[in-house]
């Protein structure tokens, strides 16, 4: 049976955010720590088509593959070249060897 090949070398540098959680007057606030620094394949593809409102746009989506890590999860951030992007789904573990990880990230921009 043939091994799973990393799809490019692991290059990008990127910033890895994992949440807390304070309890500030018995409401959960959310907060993102300062950023762990590991090296990714970053792939684009141009990002996806998505559909609101009946308007079609486009959502900056990619393909991250590195190194096997049990702390990214789907409520961990991750930020590549000034642009911050959330983890969209549960993250694979590749065959479950614990040793490479693939997620896809979608691009979080703010706006009306």
């Amino acid at each position: 049976m043939p091994r799973f090949q990393l799809s490019g070398p692991l290059n990008v540098p990127a910033s890895l955010h994992n949440v807390t959680y304070d309890e500030i007057q018995g409401v959960r606030k959310r907060e993102y720590g300062a950023g762990e620094l590991i090296f990714v394949s970053f792939r684009t593809f141009g990002g996806t088509e998505v559909e609101k409102n009946g308007i079609v746009g486009v959502e900056n989506t990619a393909i991250v593959e590195t190194w096997y890590r049990p702390d990214i999860k789907s409520s961990s951030r991750l930020v590549v070249e000034g642009h911050t992007y959330e983890v969209w789904g549960e993250p694979e573990d590749i065959e479950l060897r614990h040793q490479y990880l693939r997620f896809k990230v979608r691009e979080i921009k703010g706006g009306a």
